[in-house]
């Protein structure tokens, strides 16, 4: 049995980006029963290395993510729910681990480099978000955790993790875990677009669909969402490829969905033949998705409402996970400073 860490920076709401990139997968491995521990981790510490000029905007969202967690089937009861910066252990390992990457590392980081850009840091980037694929090294390593379910972006910085653990257990004694990375069954889902058809679904860039949305909000959202440019009358053939309503489709289509909201199609194939061929408007196609979202995040959206009817019962769970993944990462944190040989004072 193996031992899973993720979780999500606390900047905003989580999104549809996040429930098909991660969240569904996290779910089905909760309850799989194949694993030891689970440790879902609220990383506002993470968050701070961009946002240390406004705190309120990660702390006033630790208990909008621990909400969507929960409500989309996440059970404290399976899994320690914990919030990264009560676990001080982590901070250290971090410390001992930047002796063990070189700054060239860090700038070939795909991702850092993505993120970099994404946020136009140019070279105004702060310390600690540069250094940040340590830190999360950091934050697997403490659980030995040998399983990371993440999106496809995010793959860079598990090989990084593994290259911290190769070196340190070949410098000093083999106590660190490598992880390894799952990624979502469904390869569509590894990277949902924006609703503007960019390339990434964002909370910075507005493109979002949340998992707290209304009912009205994702009915607006999909209505204004990006199609085929070309695509100008019904009666022109249309394409697929690259067409956010279709990518969102083979995410979260599946063939009993005709037979309830779209029974003149069988499967999505005739769907998408029709519209490639004319004759099917962008209305109907937008009309059938968001039915279907409709009917997978209504479930969600009443767990999270009634969960925030009380949302010091959800800072107790969080200060419970709190403090049995501290006691986890003071353990690990031992053997690292044993294997160092700088645990002077140890009996």
């Amino acid at each position: 049995m193996g031992v899973i860490l993720t979780g999500d920076r606390p900047t905003g709401k989580l999104h549809l980006g996040h429930y098909v990139g991660s969240l569904k997968r996290r779910v089905e491995l909760q309850n799989s029963g194949e694993f030891e521990d689970i440790y879902i981790m609220i990383a506002d510490a993470q968050a701070l290395t961009d946002n240390a000029g406004d705190i309120n905007k990660v702390r006033n969202n630790i208990s909008e993510v621990a909400l969507d967690y929960m409500a989309c089937g996440l059970d404290p009861n399976k899994a320690v729910i914990f919030i990264q910066s009560q676990i001080p252990e982590l901070c250290e390992l971090s410390f001992y681990y930047m002796n063990l990457v070189t700054v060239s590392r860090l700038q070939r980081n795909p991702t850092v480099k993505n993120e970099i850009q994404m946020r136009g840091f140019k070279q105004s980037i702060p310390v600690g978000f540069f250094t940040y694929p340590i830190s999360q090294a950091a934050d697997i390593t403490a659980f030995k955790a040998d399983i990371v379910p993440v999106g496809e972006d995010q793959l860079p910085m598990i090989e990084q993790t593994r290259d911290i653990v190769r070196t340190f257990n070949s410098l000093y004694k083999p106590v660190l875990v490598e992880p390894s990375a799952v990624l979502p069954n469904n390869s569509v889902c590894a990277r949902l677009p924006g609703l503007d058809g960019a390339a990434k679904m964002s909370k910075s860039l507005g493109n979002c669909i949340y998992l707290a949305d209304s009912s009205n909000d994702i009915k607006k959202k999909v209505q204004s969402m990006f199609t085929d440019p070309t695509h100008l009358r019904v009666e022109d053939p249309g394409h697929v490829e690259n067409n956010p309503v279709f990518i969102y489709l083979d995410a979260f289509c599946k063939d009993e969905h005709f037979a309830e909201f779209l029974p003149s199609y069988q499967n999505l194939d005739e769907l998408k033949a029709h519209y490639q061929r004319g004759g099917l408007g962008d209305g109907t196609v937008k009309k059938f998705l968001n039915e279907i979202l409709q009917n997978e995040l209504a479930p969600v959206r009443e767990k999270r409402e009634y969960l925030a009817k009380d949302v010091g019962a959800i800072f107790d769970i969080l200060k419970k996970g709190s403090e049995k993944a501290e006691s986890v990462a003071a353990k690990t944190l031992d053997e690292v400073k044993s294997a160092m040989g700088i645990n002077y004072f140890a009996k």
